[in-house]
């Protein structure tokens, strides 16, 4: 029991301290008055766990599914790049927003704002659910803001790492809808910091 205890506070602590932000660049109270971000994606060089490259992941499991089943390789690959717009980016934009009651503060595709909210990915792992053991999902972000009309006015960069994601009460079977809750989680980390270190 002692051990189950201990053990229960290492995985607590040892998350906590995960998901806590490393300012990189710049001042959080720079985003004091900005009520509205452009938001953007970046996964440029993103680092997959056990893997040289992302290309190399790819390979590996539409190899796996593609023995399973025909077709299923390539299924397998739409889904990995189509889930970035069809969940990652809907994802952080609800939990990002639903954090600010009044709307006083928001990010969505708004190319003519006058600032822009850059989510770079720099680390994901998918996690698994085969039902008797799962294992969250994580990812590794730099998130950027910087004036869109010049990007090198960088007001804030701060890194979140190993930042987890866990739903469906444990149903999360889908890897995209683990992933998406990875983003889920650092945009209502990051909105809350906004509210606490910026708007106060």
């Amino acid at each position: 029991m002692k051990k189950s205890i201990v053990l229960a506070l290492v995985m607590f602590s040892s998350l906590a301290f995960a998901q806590k932000l490393k300012v990189l660049d710049g001042d959080i109270k720079n985003l004091k008055d900005i009520t509205t971000y452009n938001l953007e994606f970046d996964y440029t060089d993103v680092q997959i766990p056990k893997f040289d490259s992302e290309e190399d992941f790819l390979a590996d499991k539409m190899a796996k599914r593609e023995e399973k089943e025909a077709g299923g390789g390539e299924k397998f690959k739409k889904s990995w790049f189509g889930d970035r717009e069809e969940r990652y980016r809907p994802k952080f934009t609800e939990s990002f927003n639903k954090r600010f009651d009044d709307g006083e503060v928001s990010v969505g595709v708004n190319p003519d704002a006058e600032y822009t909210m850059m989510v770079h990915s720099t680390r994901i792992y998918a996690g698994y659910n085969v039902g008797v053991v799962r294992r969250n999902a994580e990812i590794d972000a730099i998130i950027t803001v910087f004036e869109t009309a010049n990007p090198d006015n960088v007001l804030f960069k701060g890194e979140y790492t190993r930042a987890q994601g866990e739903g469906a009460m444990g149903y999360d079977f889908n890897t995209g809808f683990r992933i998406s809750e990875c983003y889920a989680k650092t945009a209502k980390t990051f909105a809350k910091y906004i509210k606490k270190k910026a708007m106060k």
